[in-house]
C-alpha cells in the first residue's frame, strides 16, 4: 500500500537531509585538499589517508548497524548516530594535527554510517517493493546535492571564512539534522523487532553465505569503491595536476559531477524501476550501468585532456549505476533481512573505498612532484588503472556466479 503524500514527505525529507550531510562530508576533502596540504604540510599518501579515515570508520559500523536497524528501527538509529558526526565536525574544526584529523573524520564517518542504510531501510518499510529502485535513486540524489554543494558552494565560502569555519557550521547543520529525523520521522516497527538476538545474527550469517549475494557482491562493491575514491577526493587534484585546472575551474567541475551524479541517481534508478515493469530485472540494469562506467573508467585513462569536461560528467553518471544493485540484492532477501542485506554491502564498499582511496594516493606518491608542485600523470594513471583492473576481474566472477546458479537451478 502506497502511503500518503504527507506520510512519504515525513519519511523522505529527514532521511534525505541527513544523507545530504553524509555525502557533502565524503567529498569536501577534494575541495579544500590544498588548504589541508598548506596548513598541515602533508603528501598524497597522508591525504589519502586522512580522507579515507571516513571510509574505515564507516565500513566498521556496518554489520552492527545492519542488526539495529531491524531490531530498533531506522529513526533511533539514525538520529542517535548523527550526534557523533555533528562532534566529529566539531573536533574537525578544532584540531591542529593530521592526527587529530584523522580522529575527528572517524567520528564523522562512524556518524554518518546510517545514513543511507536507515533510509533504505525505512523505505522498506513504507514503499512497497516495485518502488524501492526509484525511491532509492532520489535518496541518492540528495546525495548528489551534498556532492554539488561540497564543490563550487565550499569554494565560494573558502572566501569568506576557513576550511574551520565551513566544519563548525556543518556541525550545526548535522545536530539540526539528528533532532528532525527523531521528530518529524513516524515510527513503524520492522518485522525484525521481535527477533532475538541470535536469530538475528543467523541471518547475518544467511546473506554471507549465500551465493545470490557473493555473485553480485564483489562487483557491486569495487564499481562503488572506485567511484567513491576518485570522485570523493582524487578527481579534484586530477584536474589541476593532469588538466591543468585552477581552483575555481576545478570546483566547477567537480560541481558538474555532482549535477551528473543527480541525474543519473534520478534516471538510473527510474529506469530500473520502469524496466522491471517491462520484465527486464533491476540487476541487469544494475550491471549494464556499471559496465558502462568501467567503459568511462577507460576515457579518463586514455582519452585527451580537452575532453576532461565532458568525460568526468559521464564518471558522475554513470557511476551512481552500482547503487541500484543495492535494491536487486534486497529484492532477493525476506524484507526483515534488508537492513542486513543492505549493510553487508555497504561494509564491502567501504573497506574496499578505505583501500582504495589511500592506495591511490600511495601510488601517486611513487612518483616526484614537479617544480610546480603537481603530481605526475602517470600516478594517476597507474592508480585509477589498478581500480579499473579489479573491477574487471569481479565482473568475470559476476558472469561465473550467474552460470552456477542457472546450472544449479537445473539440477
Amino acid at each position: 500500500m502506497n502511503p500518503s503524500l504527507l506520510t512519504t514527505l515525513r519519511v523522505f525529507v529527514p532521511f534525505a537531509a541527513g544523507y545530504f550531510l553524509s555525502y557533502l562530508y565524503r567529498v569536501v576533502n577534494a575541495v579544500i585538499a590544498p588548504d589541508l596540504v598548506g596548513d598541515l604540510g602533508i603528501g598524497p599518501s597522508s591525504l589519502g589517508l586522512l580522507t579515507a579515515t571516513y571510509f574505515i570508520s564507516f565500513a566498521s559500523s556496518q554489520l552492527p548497524l545492519g542488526v539495529l536497524l531491524d531490531r530498533f528501527g531506522p529513526r533511533r538509529m539514525e538520529a542517535f548516530l548523527l550526534l557523533f558526526a555533528g562532534l566529529g565536525a566539531y573536533l574537525f574544526s578544532r584540531s591542529g594535527s593530521l592526527a587529530g584529523l584523522v580522529v575527528a573524520r572517524a567520528f564523522i564517518g562512524f556518524g554518518v554510517s546510517a545514513c543511507l542504510m536507515a533510509a533504505f531501510k525505512a523505505y522498506t518499510l513504507w514503499f512497497p517493493k516495485e518502488k524501492w529502485p526509484l525511491v532509492n535513486g532520489f535518496q541518492m540524489a540528495a546525495g548528489g546535492l551534498g556532492a554539488l554543494a561540497a564543490t563550487a558552494p565550499v569554494e565560494a565560502a573558502l572566501q569568506v571564512t576557513d576550511w574551520r569555519g565551513v566544519f563548525m557550521v556543518l556541525a550545526v547543520l548535522t545536530l539540526m539534522v539528528a533532532v528532525a529525523v527523531y521528530t518529524v520521522v513516524p515510527e513503524k516497527p520492522s518485522s525484525g523487532a521481535g527477533e532475538s538476538f541470535n536469530h538475528q545474527l543467523r541471518g547475518v550469517r544467511k546473506v554471507f553465505t549465500s551465493l545470490d549475494f557473493w555473485r553480485t557482491a564483489p562487483l557491486t562493491t569495487m564499481s562503488q569503491a572506485s567511484f567513491l575514491s576518485i570522485q570523493g577526493l582524487w578527481a579534484g587534484p586530477w584536474l589541476k595536476d593532469v588538466a591543468g585546472l585552477e581552483r575555481m575551474a576545478v570546483a566547477n567541475v567537480l560541481l558538474w559531477i555532482a549535477v551528473a551524479m543527480i541525474a543519473g541517481f534520478i534516471l538510473l534508478g527510474s529506469l530500473a524501476e520502469r524496466l522491471s515493469r517491462s520484465g527486464v530485472s533491476v540487476l541487469a540494469t544494475a550491471v549494464t550501468g556499471m559496465i558502462l562506467f568501467m567503459a568511462v573508467q577507460v576515457l579518463v585513462l586514455a582519452a585527451p585532456v580537452r575532453w576532461a569536461m565532458p568525460v568526468w560528467v559521464l564518471f558522475g553518471f554513470f557511476g551512481t549505476s552500482g547503487i541500484i544493485a543495492y535494491a536487486a540484492l534486497s529484492q532477493r532477501f525476506p524484507v526483515q533481512l534488508s537492513g542486513r542485506v543492505t549493510t553487508a554491502v555497504n561494509l564491502l564498499v567501504f573497506i574496499a573505498a578505505f583501500i582504495g582511496q589511500w592506495a591511490i594516493g600511495a601510488i601517486i606518491g611513487r612518483w616526484p612532484v614537479d617544480a610546480s608542485g603537481h603530481y605526475a600523470l602517470e600516478g594517476y594513471r597507474t592508480g585509477f588503472f589498478v581500480m579499473l583492473a579489479i573491477q574487471t576481474m569481479t565482473l568475470l566472477w559476476f558472469f561465473t556466479a550467474s552460470r552456477m546458479i542457472r546450472n544449479r537451478g537445473k539440477k
